[in-house]
């Protein structure tokens, strides 16, 4: 009688296992990169090495370079560690960023604005929904980029897109949906990557060009890890890297508040002479 009431409760409980993992698969991935991304464009100019662990990207005059991952996505948690482009960078863009295709496109991005020798980095980002953008949120780092690898990550669940450096939230995205903003959440993304010359804008808007004398510029990327889930994922706190979270914890929200209010250099939703006849939906909630 014992021996069938412990069996049969081991049976239930077994069941119930089967059916929470069923609910909630999170699959968490550290990658390589010759298992998860292909070398797309500029020849020899994109590496890896390190048996699958460290990828390189150069540009020269002739061509850039890039890369794409094998896998699409659709929410998750995406990190990858850069040491981006060292030295006068004046020119160059180093892109890294989720999107889907066609004309109306759904698209994450970091693009890393490079500059003279001393002045630092821009860090841009903008978020496209069913193929508009204009989201342009811009930053300087706390640190410089160029010296070690830091960790880039995007969060994106059907609540909300976060940003993250190093594990500090830059940035938030909010479904508005409510009030009449399309979020990304239908369309499965890829994960880009490249660094091309764009001296007509990048740095100090087209009026520094790129010094050609100091080609190969070169960026690097290491430990690449994906989580994904399939199925309703369960929320859990946001600080313990959970990325299925609704909400920033407190630790975040003031983090995030300390890097908007210290580093933040131009946010599209308070551009008044941009947005004269009114901002944006999502920047008036």
């Amino acid at each position: 009688m014992a021996s069938s009431y412990i069996n049969g409760g081991f049976s239930i409980l077994f069941v119930a296992l089967v059916v929470l993992v069923n609910t909630c698969r999170v699959a968490k991935a550290a990658g390589n990169f010759y298992h998860d991304f292909d070398l797309t464009w500029g020849a020899n100019r994109a590496k890896i090495f390190r048996e699958g662990q460290l990828l390189s990207l150069s540009l020269d005059k002739t061509s850039g370079s890039g890369f794409q991952s094998k896998k699409e996505y659709l929410f998750g948690r995406i990190d990858m560690q850069l040491k981006l482009v060292a030295g006068n960078s004046a020119g160059t863009v180093t892109a890294y960023y989720l999107s889907s295709q066609g004309p109306t496109h759904d698209e994450i991005d970091y693009e890393f604005l490079g500059n003279v020798t001393g002045q630092p980095y821009i860090l841009h980002t903008n978020v496209f929904t069913q193929g508009k953008g204009n989201r342009e949120q811009q930053f300087y780092l706390w640190f410089d980029p160029t010296k070690n690898f830091h960790t880039y990550s995007i969060i994106w669940n059907p609540q909300h897109i976060v940003f993250l450096v190093d594990n500090t939230p830059i940035r938030v995205f909010k479904n508005g949906e409510s009030v009449g903003v399309p979020f990304p959440k239908k369309q499965p993304m890829r994960i880009y990557s490249s660094l091309w010359n764009a001296d007509d804008w990048a740095t100090r808007g087209g009026l520094v060009k790129t010094d050609w004398s100091r080609a190969p510029f070169t960026a690097y990327y290491r430990n690449f890890n994906a989580q994904t889930c399939s199925g309703s994922c369960s929320n859990s706190k946001f600080s313990n890297g959970a990325w299925q979270s609704q909400e920033l914890d407190a630790y975040s929200q003031r983090r995030l508040k300390w890097v908007q209010k210290n580093f933040m250099i131009y946010n599209y939703c308070t551009d008044y002479k941009r947005f004269s006849q009114g901002f944006p939906l999502e920047c008036r909630r």
